[in-house]
């Protein structure tokens, strides 16, 4: 399917939340996802189904200093 993640065109094979967030990063903290503008809590990524042209941000944390 192709979703618009973090604003770019994207080919996925992924059926929810959580297996898309496994595809891209090994992060397991600090990480949220929204997907067409609304923010899905960690607890609803498995199962949270995506759709052919979602839009899907997905956010990690990062420490600077």
């Amino acid at each position: 399917m192709r979703l618009i993640l973090n604003g770019a065109a994207r080919e996925v094979d992924v059926a929810d939340v959580a297996a898309l967030v496994a595809q891209l990063t090994e992060a397991r903290r600090g990480v949220a996802v929204a997907v067409n503008g609304e923010v899905v809590p960690r607890s609803a990524w498995t199962g949270a189904p995506l759709h052919d042209g979602d839009r899907v941000e997905v956010l990690t944390a990062a420490q600077g200093g």
